[in-house]
């Protein structure tokens, strides 16, 4: 509380979360509810075990200079606060006083952050670093035209000391290799891309595109195997989370008109929009339709309506026929489960590890830690060696189920796993793809018995 004063925990005047609104991008409508927000943070102290904004604030507001008084935080304190927050959105998950709760506090910490960096941004602008890491596919588009120089110089480390002096991406981050070849070309060499009219459209993410189209290509290949009619759609770019991440809401509703511009015509014909990456779908059903521009919230409200996890899907029509269970081989017991954050955040339950245990002999072990990458924040340098401290419960969680297959939906997880931990979780689609094939895992599955054998 402030000294002569007490600081209400109800919603001040300046409550918005909603960018269309005037008072979102008011400077002292913001000041109003970060005072509050501390406040009631400060006395609740719940989310203590996440990300370092959290810690950092108690350490601060518990300070002698600051007395517990939440007003006498500097500026340069309250951005520090605001900039370790990664948008895990776990916080959002367990607070029990948010507008998905219904609670009359309406606090969402994550959107509070979002809304500092979005002034921020307009006051201050873009650094090269945030415009070159909230591009995705522009950056991976330069790359592609090296023809492979990008990715070994990527391990060269005077090209990594340039990197993080001109960029600020620390030197030591692994980061993923660009394909040769994107997902959408794939996918229009293979008559895969279709008009309106299929049970699903995909959308593949960026990262998938442009880094490992194989998940994408295995995704297809195991909704195929269930007689799923699936469409592939070009044109779709990344989700806009990168640049939403550093605040930049110009660049999240460019990038969110093309692609309502491309998959409300499926949605319209009667298709469901799968996400392969939880982050993605996180955007699509529950960030566009309060973020894009006014003229666009309908479509993204139709399109949200129908966005679900490949796995949520699959696991949908599990009881149909034609669910195919036919599968070769099985990576065993013993695997390895990660749910990402993002899938966390949308409260409709790990399905992909679900359907694993259509594969015989596989029963998942869980951790439900954060791995601590978190979009851009594992490759700055200021916040490196954080993230690789934030992940370690993750780390340790999966080496302790001495699993030889590690599994998760994120593919920066993945990564983070293969640095950190010494092994590269597989995509559930992957794992899936592999089980229907005789060479996929060592162990084959022992043949189905016919009716009257004994």
């Amino acid at each position: 509380m402030a000294a002569d004063r007490p600081i209400s925990y109800q919603p001040t005047d300046g409550l918005s979360y909603d960018p269309a609104e005037a008072k979102y991008w008011e400077p002292e409508a913001l000041k109003k509810e970060l005072e509050r927000a501390f406040e009631l943070c400060h006395g609740c102290r719940m989310c203590f075990k996440y990300c370092d904004s959290f810690p950092t604030l108690f350490s601060l507001i518990d300070d002698a200079a600051h007395g517990g008084d939440v007003t006498k935080l500097t500026a340069g304190e309250t951005r520090q606060v605001m900039d370790h927050c990664f948008q895990c959105k776990l916080c959002e998950v367990q607070c029990p006083y948010t507008p998905r709760d219904k609670h009359e506090y309406q606090l969402d910490f994550p959107k509070l952050v979002h809304r500092y960096q979005a002034q921020r941004q307009r006051e201050e602008g873009t650094s090269l670093r945030d415009q070159v890491l909230g591009d995705p596919d522009g950056t991976a588009a330069f790359a592609r035209l090296s023809f492979g120089i990008a990715n070994v110089a990527n391990r060269v480390s005077a090209h990594r000391f340039v990197m993080e002096k001109v960029l600020g991406i620390h030197r030591d981050k692994l980061l993923p290799d660009f394909a040769g070849q994107t997902f959408e070309s794939w996918a229009v060499k293979e008559g895969k891309v279709k008009p309106p009219g299929a049970e699903v459209a995909l959308f593949q993410t960026c990262y998938v595109q442009n880094n490992e189209p194989e998940i994408g290509k295995d995704t297809v290949e195991v909704l195929e195997k269930s007689q799923v009619k699936v469409a592939c759609v070009e044109g779709l770019v990344c989700c806009g989370m990168p640049a939403w991440e550093h605040g930049d809401l110009e660049g999240l509703q460019k990038a969110a008109r093309r692609n309502l511009d491309l998959l409300v015509p499926h949605v319209k014909a009667g298709a469901k929009v799968l996400a392969i990456n939880p982050t993605c779908s996180m955007m699509l059903r529950r960030e566009y339709p309060e973020l894009v521009a006014p003229e666009d919230r309908e479509r993204a409200k139709l399109v949200a309506e129908q966005v679900m996890d490949t796995g949520e899907y699959l696991w949908s029509i599990r009881q149909e026929p034609r669910f195919n269970q036919d599968f070769q081989s099985t990576p065993g017991e013993k695997v390895a489960y990660h749910a990402p954050c993002h899938l966390r955040a949308q409260g409709k339950g790990f399905k992909g590890r679900d359907v694993l245990r259509r594969i015989p002999g596989v029963e998942p072990a869980t951790t439900l830690e954060c791995c601590g990458h978190d979009g851009t924040y594992a490759m700055k340098v200021e916040t490196f060696e954080a993230s690789k401290r934030v992940g370690q419960k993750s780390f340790e969680s999966l080496k302790s189920a001495e699993a030889e297959v590690w599994v998760t939906e994120c593919p920066l997880a993945a990564k983070q796993f293969e640095q950190h931990a010494g092994k590269k979780a597989l995509h559930p689609m992957t794992v899936l793809a592999r089980a229907y094939r005789k060479d996929g895992f060592p162990t084959p599955v022992a043949p189905k018995k016919k009716d009257g054998e004994s």
